[in-house]
């Protein structure tokens, strides 16, 4: 959907085939996958197309980065976790979940840190007064935005969700997708979202990337996806689960 500062440019790589979003202030990518498979993220901040690495790996202006480098630069690549439960330490209070990625950082302010974890709640929709809850006492759409506020207080350029609303409930999902939409819109963050559902898909994503077994099959834009045009066979097996048709009267079951 949008993705934000300096106009990065972002690279999808499986080791073979890749695929780059060029210049967009901001981009939603969605990467349709069958479950379990593998995926990567690399990035450039420029369109000279990159060599494609042997193995997965995180690249900015045409130069494979070194572990020591990535490090600095991964408050700018944070990720949300499909099971909200999962994601969050069970002993931390929402407000030190919240507070952790700028303690790990060393970023953590003590003056003016909590005022902080107060406005990120309260960016993600949250009652500021949960903060000293742990997650249990949450559910789990709510728990879902704190893991969404622990990502941006990072202050990142790109967030990469992995499956974030497949646990949810159909009414809660609605509900964190389209805070995730506004976010992307007042902030200008990209997303890399990664689902296997194109129902979801279809609202969230600018341009779709479909894999097969660990593989990039088709890239196109999202609109594309559900015109009439040919797509690869991988693609319309996504589209026939995720919209089937209905049997016409006196088929068989």
């Amino acid at each position: 959907m949008t993705g934000g500062k300096s106009n990065p440019t972002y690279r999808l790589t499986d080791g073979g085939a890749h695929w780059i979003l060029r210049r967009p202030p901001s981009v939603t990518l969605a990467a349709a996958h069958d479950m379990g498979r593998e995926y990567a993220v690399s990035s450039t901040a420029a369109d000279t197309p990159l060599p494609v690495p042997r193995r997965p790996a995180l690249c900015l202006a045409t130069r494979v980065l070194a572990t020591a480098t990535r490090r600095g630069l991964r408050p700018s690549f944070q990720p949300v976790f499909q099971d909200p439960y999962d994601s969050l330490s069970p002993r931390l209070r929402i407000r030190d979940a919240v507070a952790e990625p700028l303690r790990v950082q060393g970023r953590w302010d003590p003056v003016g840190g909590p005022d902080l974890v107060t406005e990120l709640l309260e960016t993600v929709g949250l009652d500021p007064r949960l903060g000293h809850r742990l997650p249990h006492e949450l559910s789990h759409g709510q728990c879902q935005r704190v893991g969404i506020a622990r990502a941006l207080a990072s202050d990142p350029r790109l967030l990469v969700l992995d499956e974030p609303v497949s646990a949810l409930d159909p009414s809660v999902r609605a509900g964190v997708l389209n805070l995730l939409t506004d976010l992307q819109e007042r902030m200008g963050l990209s997303y890399l979202f990664i689902c296997h559902d194109l129902a979801v898909v279809r609202h969230v994503a600018y341009r779709v990337a479909v894999m097969d077994r660990g593989r990039i099959v088709e890239t196109l834009p999202a609109a594309a996806l559900y015109g009439q045009g040919e797509v690869h066979p991988r693609t319309r097996e996504l589209l026939t689960t995720a919209f089937p048709r209905p049997r016409a009267a006196g088929a068989p079951r």
